[in-house]
């Protein structure tokens, strides 16, 4: 073994003891990188303290809510603080003609927002299918993208317990993975994982075990419900289980400044999208998307206290067509409805951009200013 391929090897070691380092690239090659997870499995990772600050475990909320190791992205300098959340209507799965296209056009919904880092995705009814089809039809459609919205963004050691056998999954298998930060390989060292909370025995005040896709369960600090999924800090490993703390959803983001999946809910109505918001005071800002708005490049910045933005997509008719059918508006101008109104795509050279086009094109124009961070005090 010469000189140059022992410091290889040094290197390889040294990254892997270490969990911080495992975000940066590594030189080593898939080989390797497999030999030195073999090598290292029996370290124990080390876990930095945080407060002790949980929010309860939700399963409402629509997060149901021998691998070669890969490479954990780095979490950036500043957290993400801001969140992003995306309305789009549940009848542009009306446009594809089976069910296999169905679903395949919600999987690429699915990724546009895994990339674009979205954190809400509501699927809201805008009733535009015709009364003779019946409003069951536009209720499944809603239904169904919501479903397959779920079920991509669960991580895959999960998706068996929460999402029993169903005709909307059907041709889940044709579905391209998110591969998102908190779909991790059971090899992975990081701090936080999904789970579900397990019917297992426990001591009093013993809390609970949790599955997380690892050989061992995870015993955390609080006694939940069996079959609630939970977000959990890992701990140390011991000799039947590891130890680690519940911890809400949001601490991945906000402490770690990782992209931690999205949650869905459905409104029945444009109205709802506005009404039924999660967040106490509502969105900070309100974005709809039209042909008919002010070109984007017009949008320079967010102010710097901007919590939560909502950007709204229109169906095949547009936002104005959900706009008549919901009798609980009192607007007559679309536009009204927004903080800003605007054309993301001016000069289009084709007569029509498709929502799942859309949803591409208008995240990419808005991400010079929704990936900026606000303070928590904002």
């Amino acid at each position: 073994m010469d000189k140059k391929e022992k410091k290889i090897r040094k290197k390889s070691r040294a990254t892997l003891e270490d969990p911080e380092s495992l975000a940066s690239p590594s030189t080593d090659t898939p080989s390797k990188r497999s030999k030195n997870v073999a090598k290292s499995s029996k370290k124990k990772p080390k876990r930095t303290k945080s407060s002790d600050r949980i929010e309860e475990a939700a399963t409402t909320n629509a997060k149901p809510n021998g691998q070669e190791q890969e490479k954990i992205p780095r979490p950036p300098s500043r957290m993400r603080m801001r969140t992003v959340a995306v309305a789009l209507p549940g009848s542009i799965l009306d446009n594809a003609q089976t069910p296999e296209l169905r679903t395949y056009l919600a999987g690429q919904v699915a990724r546009a927002m895994a990339i674009f880092n979205v954190d809400e995705v509501i699927v809201f009814d805008d009733g535009t299918v015709p009364v003779a089809s019946s409003s069951r039809r536009q209720a499944s459609t809603c239904n169904l993208m919501a479903r397959i919205l779920q079920y991509l963004e669960t991580p895959q050691y999960l998706r068996k317990p929460f999402f029993p056998k169903h005709p909307d999954l059907q041709y889940a298998g044709l579905l391209n993975p998110l591969d998102a930060p908190h779909h991790v390989r059971a090899n992975d060292c990081v701090s936080f994982r999904e789970g579900i909370v397990i019917n297992h025995p426990t001591k009093p005040h013993k809390g609970s075990y949790v599955d997380c896709g690892l050989q061992k369960e995870v015993q955390i600090d609080r006694k939940l419900e069996p079959g609630t999924r939970v977000t959990v800090r890992m701990g140390e490993e011991k000799k039947r289980a590891y130890v680690g703390k519940a911890v809400s959803p949001h601490t991945p983001k906000t402490e770690g400044g990782l992209y931690w999946g999205y949650s869905v809910r459905v409104a029945d109505s444009l109205g709802r999208v506005f009404s039924e918001c999660p967040h106490v005071d509502g969105y900070d800002v309100t974005i709809g998307t039209s042909e008919r708005g002010s070109d984007v490049n017009l949008l320079t910045s967010l102010d710097d206290s901007t919590c939560h933005v909502l950007i709204v997509f229109g169906g095949v008719k547009g936002i104005e067509a959900a706009l008549e059918n919901d009798e609980s508006l009192r607007v007559s101008d679309a536009r009204h409805l927004f903080d800003y109104w605007v054309n993301t795509c001016p000069n289009q050279g084709s007569r029509t951009i498709r929502t799942e086009e859309a949803l591409l094109v208008s995240l990419a124009a808005f991400r010079r200013f929704l990936d900026r961070d606000v303070s928590l005090n904002a």
